[in-house]
């Protein structure tokens, strides 16, 4: 054999002995949005393919592609878990926060003791008030917790932030959100659609604070899955809920027998957030709330809790404050 001819064999023979040590991987990225890991352009991307020149990293939709030496593969796999949790975590990701992951100069992201969970913006949902802030701690040591309060209060967007962080902590398997169907002024049968079309409009709330706090994909997916459950009051008839966080929104809309049959769905590891607001009841005028009626009987039961929020714990927009003000002053007047 030439000498040439030797050389080609043995570059071959290096080569192919070279491939034959690399592996492929595909890591998924459950439960976050790939637009926060990748980075605008791609940025956080380019740099974890610099810190690790070894390997060839393709990424496409929310499958991470990495080719290389199988010891510098297990090295990425574990820095893009921890990465993949701070994400789930925050809902963001930084470059220092990339390099201080991957160097080992962090070990584990805990989320500071005041915040609930953090925004799909990147913004910490916490207690903004002493009222709020009650809320949260009932939730913690009750299985049952009412929250009752004039609108913009956050009662509603905070208690879907408690199941937020209940799903990620795994403290829970599912989500059930559930309101009244109760006309405010308009006529469900006037409104175009089928049945699910006519009750979306009043679910739209829910929808928005969900979306607020969870990528739109996984939201989808989860929603599929039925691991998220939003649905009607009279659709909880005949149900135990287990293993969930259950919020029935605008409970003052109920009637007696309506908050009796939903407070009795409740199953094991279970936890339940009724929200209402007492100047905003549409039922007619000769049907008594089931919030009223439950709150008067279950006020002394150990194992629920009872939080009431008041115009100073409204975190909208200030007129909302002056608006609440002016109808409760309007409705003193009428009652005088």
């Amino acid at each position: 054999m030439r000498c040439k001819d030797t050389n080609i064999f043995r570059n071959f023979a290096t080569k192919f002995k070279f491939l034959y040590h690399l592996i492929e991987k595909h890591i998924v990225l459950e439960d976050i949005d790939p637009v926060i890991f990748y980075g605008v352009g791609n940025g956080h991307l380019q740099m974890i393919r610099s810190l690790f020149p070894k390997l060839r990293v393709m990424a496409r939709d929310n499958v991470v592609r990495v080719l290389g030496d199988e010891e510098q593969m297990a090295a990425f796999e574990e820095s893009v878990e921890k990465l993949r949790n701070h994400v789930m975590q925050f809902n963001s990701l930084k470059e220092e926060d990339i390099l201080d992951i991957v160097k080992g100069r962090r070990s584990n992201d805990r989320l500071p003791d005041d915040v609930v969970v953090y925004s799909m913006s990147g913004r910490p949902i916490k207690a903004r008030t002493a009222n709020q802030q009650k809320l949260i701690e009932a939730y913690t040591h009750n299985d049952m917790v009412f929250a009752v309060g004039p609108a913009g209060t956050g009662k509603t967007y905070l208690s879907i932030a408690l199941a937020v962080k209940a799903l990620k902590e795994k403290t829970a398997k599912k989500i059930i959100l559930s309101r009244p169907a109760v006309e405010a002024g308009e006529k469900l049968g006037f409104l175009p659609g089928d049945m699910r079309e006519k009750i979306d409009p009043y679910l739209q709330p829910l929808y928005d604070a969900l979306e607020d706090m969870l990528p739109q994909v996984k939201l989808q997916d989860m929603m599929e899955k039925n691991i998220i459950q939003i649905a009607p009051l009279a659709f909880m008839r005949g149900r135990t809920l287990s293993d969930a966080v259950v919020i029935l929104d605008e409970a003052q809309n109920t009637t007696p027998a309506q908050i009796r049959m939903f407070l009795t769905r409740m199953g094991w590891n279970t936890k339940m957030i009724i929200t209402g607001d007492m100047t905003q009841i549409d039922l007619p005028h000769s049907q008594k709330s089931g919030l009223i009626e439950a709150l008067h009987i279950l006020n002394n039961v150990e194992g629920i809790g009872i939080v009431n929020l008041d115009r100073s714990d409204i975190v909208r927009h200030k007129l909302v404050t002056r608006i609440v003000n002016a109808y409760e002053a309007f409705d003193k007047e009428m009652r005088e």
